[in-house]
């Protein structure tokens, strides 16, 4: 570890800070209805799409029809996406003339994409014509991201509401955000991006010859614009196989800063949006403070790990100066690639600029426990939000238990009730990572796709539906995951993990938003403190350790140890 790379984290860290405030305010503005700078140019629009779709604004919806809504429209989203892949030869601007895509992968990319996973069992380059990059994939990573961001807003004024039985209209939030949101902020950024060198262009590929006198394919295409969304709503699919660390995809040390301020900034500008909304600005800030530390940590101990270096290869005559530079590239070196791999599983991203399956067994051990903690720091476009609250609502039912009194949170009393759809929601992400898990480590055919014998193995099935249950998307490579298990017990995770959780959630917005807001009294333990912030903390890192710690066990963290003693696998 150096003190530049330090610098430069913290510096990223401090941009991502100046602009949560007005951001946050400006999307807490759109949610709540109110005129902004956009309105003017994107008011009209808005409104003739309610008039064409005969949607009336006004007219709000309680929790059960909200949610009925947003699951209406994904599986709209996942029938079109699919038939688009499967019809892929037949479609426009195909200038490769690649094949359909076979239905099982069609199905994984369909729901990877439509539960803002974007999970890639295929590589862009080659699998994928221009319009199913844009027409399909494009498309779904601004509507996953946007309905995100649309039940983020509806639990939002649950808890800001007092005795109603209605969170809002899905189809004017989801409108909202795509319209004075996302794409906004995606034009400006794919402007910087291809001032940074990305391709935009709907040219077929070209072939190069090099200097060894071989032919060499150079894939192109709209990459600027996908990249752009892509980091923006936390989707993390790349147009090529490897990601943020192809030179078409992040070519300068710019580029790389642009991608996770970009990745971070909707995220926290949410989390200030929430205080705004529910009015209690230092709630927000709290909630910020609490994904902060552990976002922090995170990116200090992979840091830590990977400058370290590898005993084993240290052992062989390699230089451990630069630390463990397997899988990384150069142009970005080791704390940017360990921001990169914190901030991308501590999001739902799942962007990769290095690979995670090349990390040491405890630098490749943080970025899947950042996945297991829930997908909370901040998390995903909206979802984050709602996971945060979650907890934070299992934190206070904690406190009440300790002093005896019934808890609350921005004056709403928290019962059985609500406890019990909290319970439910926090306990899918382990039933299914675990348990798909298990079965595939003891199917021999299912287990003959792991690349590496031993405890990396393991990581690799592990990691694998870590990353689908928890809708971020990364991977540790080695699996060879473009089978039919995989892509269809994947897909079925990424569902789970979307859906089964976002159901009981919803659940809870409902019943608090009908729920009496009384004033604090002197009894009313503080969540906008430093106090409940710690708390906070450690029911994530409690609920996280207890459910996937002997897993982490037979995996990342034997590797770290056998690493130590100089072992391989």
């Amino acid at each position: 570890m150096t003190i530049i790379g330090w610098l430069q984290i913290s510096l990223l860290f401090l941009a991502v800070l100046v602009g949560v405030k007005p951001l946050g305010l400006f999307m807490a503005k759109v949610f709540s209805g109110e005129r902004t700078f956009l309105s003017a140019v994107l008011g009209p629009i808005e409104h003739g799409f309610y008039r064409a779709s005969g949607i009336d604004p006004n007219k709000e919806q309680g929790w059960l029809g909200y949610t009925i809504a947003m699951l209406a429209f994904s599986l709209v989203g996942f029938v079109l996406l699919f038939a688009i892949l499967r019809l892929q030869a037949f479609l426009p601007l195909n200038p490769q003339g690649f094949a359909g895509v076979p239905s099982d992968l069609a199905f994984n990319t369909a729901v990877s994409f439509v539960t803002n996973t974007n999970w890639q069992n295929y590589a862009g380059e080659m699998t994928m014509s221009h319009f199913s990059q844009m027409a399909g994939l494009t498309v779904q990573n601004f509507l996953s991201a946007a309905t995100g961001m649309a039940l983020a807003a509806a639990f939002t004024r649950g808890l800001a509401r007092s005795k109603v039985s209605t969170l809002g209209n899905f189809w004017v939030d989801m409108t909202r955000s795509t319209l004075f949101i996302l794409l906004p902020l995606s034009l400006v950024v794919a402007l910087a991006f291809v001032a940074t060198g990305l391709p935009q262009t709907l040219s077929p590929s070209v072939t190069a010859t090099t200097l060894e006198g071989t032919q060499q394919v150079i894939s192109l295409g709209p990459v600027a614009s996908q990249e752009a969304i892509k980091q923006l709503g936390t989707n993390g699919g790349g147009f090529f196989n490897v990601n943020a660390a192809h030179p078409f995809e992040n070519p300068t040390a710019f580029s790389n800063y642009l991608n996770i301020f970009a990745m971070l900034s909707i995220s926290a500008a949410m989390i200030y949006a929430f205080g705004q909304m529910v009015g209690s600005r230092r709630q927000g800030w709290a909630l910020l403070a609490a994904m902060t530390v552990l976002l922090v940590a995170g990116v200090g101990v992979t840091y830590w790990a990977e400058a370290q270096g590898n005993p084993i290869l240290t052992a062989i005559g390699v230089d451990p100066a630069l630390g463990n530079m397997e899988g990384k590239d150069v142009r970005f070196g080791q704390a940017m690639t360990a921001l990169y791999a914190a901030v991308t599983t501590g999001l739902s991203d799942g962007g990769v600029n290095g690979m995670h399956g090349s990390f040491t067994g405890l630098g490749g051990l943080v970025p899947m426990f950042l996945i297991q903690l829930g997908e909370v720091l901040p998390g995903g476009v909206g979802s984050g939000l709602y996971g945060m609250l979650v907890f934070a609502l299992l934190s206070v039912f904690v406190a009440g238990l300790m002093v005896g009194r019934t808890p609350e949170f921005l004056g709403k009393k928290i019962e059985g009730r609500e406890m019990k759809y909290a319970m439910l929601a926090v306990l899918i992400l382990p039933l299914v990572i675990l348990g798909f898990t298990a079965v595939s480590a003891m199917l021999p055919f299912a287990f003959a796709s792991v690349g590496t014998a031993g405890p990396h193995g393991f990581s690799e099935i592990l990691y694998a539906y870590t990353s689908a249950a928890g809708n971020n998307g990364s991977a540790f490579g080695g699996l060879a995951g473009n089978t039919v298990w995989y892509n269809t017990t994947l897909g079925i995770s990424m569902l789970l993990g979307r859906f089964a959780y976002v159901v009981p959630v919803m659940a809870i917005a409902g019943s608090l938003a009908a729920k009496v807001k009384s004033p604090a009294s002197s009894g009313t333990f503080p969540t906008d403190g430093p106090l409940f912030v710690g708390l906070l903390i450690g029911i994530i890192l409690i609920l996280g350790g207890l459910q996937f710690f002997p897993a982490l066990a037979l995996g990342p963290i034997v590797e770290h140890f056998a690493m130590l003693a100089g072992q391989t696998y």
